[in-house]
């Protein structure tokens, strides 16, 4: 198994494949969107974006995998430059949560979006979480970027049926200083059970890999969360800046400058 960089359009369309699969047929994304016509998911965004993909060498075992050169494709993760974003209509995340005053407010720092992260059911595991977290590690480092952020979803549209999970994720409130909102007209309340109520360990069990995995590296979550009716989600903003992840880390994936 291997991650690289999408090197083609033809790679690309590979990814919106992918991610109509998941989001679409699996997921219960809504399908009357123009965006997904031909059965792949896209929009704008993806003509400006850096895109990751997790490959599984070697022959595909089912007939109907979508295939890359070296594999099937398994998993993706599209990347934002903040440079790339201000000259092409701003970042994705801007639609759901009012991130220009953190930016603004931090003029030395290089903002890098993460976004469309899926993978393929049944390698939904550890190792490929981690797989795809050191190609994004790789690529901070490379482009020298300082804070990550981007939408992370929960599945389906009721709040109150992730009650647990959204007052847990509430906990992890950024400093004033990293602090975003979800814009006014979308935000739901996350805090939803009372704090003595929130079991941290059945919480961790409830939230998707790729959320823990960030939490264990040390991010933020914005506040409040935004139903995605498009995309049959509830999503929460996630913060990390390169300064706040936790130094243990660095032994496995590498340190910011090397």
């Amino acid at each position: 198994m291997i991650l690289r960089q999408a090197v083609s359009a033809g790679e690309i369309e590979a990814c919106q494949r992918l991610r109509y699969r998941v989001f679409y047929e699996e997921r219960g994304a809504s399908a009357e969107s123009v965006s997904c016509q031909g059965q792949i998911d896209s929009d704008r965004f993806d003509a400006i974006c850096d895109h990751l993909l997790v490959v599984q060498t070697g022959d595909a075992q089912s007939p109907d995998a979508i295939t890359v050169a070296d594999g099937e494709l398994i998993g993706t993760y599209r990347l934002l430059r903040q440079e790339v974003a201000e000259v092409n209509g701003g970042f994705y995340t801007q639609g759901e949560f009012d991130i220009a005053p953190l930016i603004r407010a931090h003029p030395g720092l290089r903002f890098l979006e993460l976004g469309r992260s899926c993978v393929l059911r049944p390698f939904r595991t550890k190792p490929v979480v981690e797989l795809l977290w050191q190609g994004i590690w790789n690529y901070v480092r490379a482009h020298g970027m300082h804070v990550m952020l981007g939408c992370a979803s929960l599945d389906g549209t009721e709040p109150d049926a992730h009650a647990l999970a959204l007052s847990f994720l509430a906990q992890a409130a950024p400093p004033a200083e990293w602090n975003v909102r979800a814009l006014p007209d979308r935000r739901v309340e996350m805090k939803r059970i009372p704090t003595a109520d929130i079991d941290p360990r059945r919480a961790l069990k409830d939230l998707p890999p790729l959320i823990k995995g960030y939490l264990r590296l040390g991010c933020y979550i914005g506040d409040g969360a935004v139903i995605d009716h498009q995309f049959n989600t509830i999503d929460v903003l996630i913060i990390l800046p390169v300064s706040a992840i936790n130094a243990r880390y660095f032994a496995h994936f590498g340190q910011p400058n090397d």
